[in-house]
């Protein structure tokens, strides 16, 4: 009852409770709360439905006092709808809420933030169409640039964008501390804009690696702030989803970086074009921005309560604000602390937390996930599957589909326990790879199992390894050093990409393929047993509870 009576406090509604009763659900064994009261007829206020999904229902209490009373189960909401139609229509003034879990009782944050998450997933996009889009082009641009027999500098090409990365990761989080989330957002544009362009218009190979160089510092500023800033304005009953989100864009940028290399056969040049796409989302986002709210979290701790006021009402509404503002207080967001140093990031109070971060990018890379994408063509090769566009396009489906998955499950199962899940089913998958290589038994079946471990494989990381990391670091890391923590560790994740592209074939040619899947499927299972020790849950807790009980633990 708890609940209903701070709902109608909170709300400062004249409702007069006539009769309260609870009972015990048959089915699902939940406690559900049946409420009669009385409407005085001076607080008579119209009333509106909507039905929003299966599971969800929501009544409006008032014109000018817009308020929802909703419930998330799993049974039709017209029931809950219909309820309130028949007593209010007429204007008798009494109500009966009925068959709504006592505990599911809420006010529901606002949709709004849902186009801001959009323009923020641009960068997104061209993290993955920037990583992707070398791979069909690389043929032609070399034949063009005279570097068609030089494998070096086609090397430097292709490499030149992650030391870009790694840079960018660092700069993104100083600068996203220094300058807020919206102008680190509006300055990353620069980098993107200039690199795609030198890239398109290069005569020679050393304007081609200005131009990788300068989108790869581009994308390395998207990948620290694009998580970061979705995770501090998403209401924290949908930060998972949201979060997810990110990942979800960047597949959906290395498929649309596929798809535009399909001209390529019939026009040489065209690889110009795939370079200069890239220029219109980068403006797309610095202008979007313009129209985006910074982040309260970053505005409070700057002791910029009225401006984090105004950009909570854009984001929530303004009746969360109140809430959302007890929460930053309770959280420590506006304590006078200074904003960390990198140092500080080593210290005892942080570095347990840290180093947790930067080993979730360890393990999502030496697990072994570009040297699967990268064989995958010629294991589909042996398959019968002859076609590179297709190969390249059933792995980009599988991680897309994997994602879309994720991103429902993130709120329902876990962050936790879908980093399990997913290590262990790669596990699993590189063994069966690593199999298909070494015994010679299989042979027959070589071909057909290595395609199945393959997309078995892309589709384990993306419900996990994949899109979780980004979304929990934002969420493990305290407030003051949330930027740099999330730069250092996105640093340790563009390093490791670089090490792994540069050692890769001389460690095959050395070992052989399939002693180093299995040494990746070891990985693999040391990075679930490193998660089920060591990683917290995070999910349905707000950013500054998860701080409050890390602080506590420490």
């Amino acid at each position: 009852m708890a609940a209903i009576t701070k709902l109608l406090l909170l709300h400062s509604l004249s409702l007069t409770s006539r009769s309260q009763q609870t009972e015990k659900d048959g089915i699902s064994g939940e406690r559900w709360c049946t409420t009669v009261w009385s409407l005085p007829e001076e607080a008579s206020l119209s009333l509106s439905f909507q039905v929003a999904g299966q599971g969800l229902g929501c009544a409006w209490l008032g014109q000018e006092e817009e308020r929802k009373i909703e419930r998330v189960v799993d049974a039709g909401p017209w029931i809950l709808l219909r309820r309130f139609a028949g007593r209010f229509r007429g204007g008798d003034g009494t109500g009966d809420l009925e068959n709504v879990p006592t505990d599911k009782l809420q006010t529901k944050p606002s949709g709004h933030v849902l186009p801001y998450v959009g323009v923020a997933c641009l960068g997104a996009i061209l993290f993955g169409y920037h990583l992707a889009v070398v791979n069909g082009a690389l043929e032609y641009l070399a034949r063009d640039l005279g570097i068609a027999k030089n494998t070096v500098l086609q090397g430097w090409v292709v490499s030149t964008t992650l030391a870009g990365a790694t840079v960018g990761s660092f700069t993104g989080g100083a600068l996203a501390d220094k300058l807020g989330r919206i102008r680190t957002f509006q300055l990353d544009a620069i980098p993107l804009v200039i690199g795609a362009f030198l890239s398109a218009t290069a005569q020679d190979v050393r304007t081609m690696i200005i131009g990788r160089l300068l989108a790869g510092v581009g994308i390395g500023i998207s990948s620290a702030i694009v998580p970061l800033y979705i995770s501090e304005i998403s209401p924290t009953e949908i930060r998972g989803a949201l979060g997810s989100v990110n990942q979800l864009f960047i597949c959906i940028g290395i498929l649309v970086a596929l798809v535009a290399g399909l001209p390529l056969a019939g026009n040489p040049i065209w690889w110009r074009t795939m370079f200069a796409v890239a220029i219109f989302p980068a403006l797309l986002m610095a202008l979007g921005m313009a129209v985006c709210p910074e982040s309260p979290r970053w505005l409070f701790q700057q002791g910029k309560l009225s401006q984090a006021e105004t950009a909570m009402k854009k984001l929530y509404g303004k009746e969360k604000v109140a809430e959302v503002m007890h929460g930053l207080r309770a959280g420590g967001e506006g304590s006078t602390e200074p904003d960390a140093g990198w140092f500080d990031l080593f210290s005892k109070r942080y570095w347990k937390v840290v180093s947790v971060g930067a080993a979730l990018f360890l393990f999502q890379q030496f697990a072994g996930i570009n040297a699967v994408v990268y064989y995958s063509t010629a294991v589909f090769r042996s398959a019968g599957i002859s076609s590179d566009v297709a190969a390249s396009a059933l792995v980009g489906a599988s991680n897309v589909f994997g994602t879309i998955i994720a991103s429902s499950l993130m709120d329902k199962r876990g962050r936790k326990s879908l980093l399990i899940t997913s290590f262990t089913g790669m596990a699993a998958s590189m063994l069966l790879l690593s199999l298909c290589f070494t015994w010679k038994s299989l042979a027959p079946y070589s071909g057909t199992l290595a395609v199945l471990g393959t997309v078995l494989y892309v589709l384990s990381f993306s419900l996990g390894a994949g899109p979780v990391p980004a979304l929990l670091l934002p969420e493990i890391f305290a407030s003051r050093i949330r930027a740099k923590a999330v730069a250092l560790s996105l640093g340790m994740h563009w390093v490791s990409n670089f090490v792994i592209g540069l050692c890769f074939l001389s460690v095959v040619t050395r070992f052989g393929i399939g002693r180093v899947y299995l040494g990746f499927a070891t990985v693999c299972v040391l990075a679930a047993l490193y998660i089920a020790g060591n990683v917290v849950e995070t999910k349905g807790r707000s950013l500054e509870e998860i701080e409050r009980a890390l602080s506590t633990a420490d």
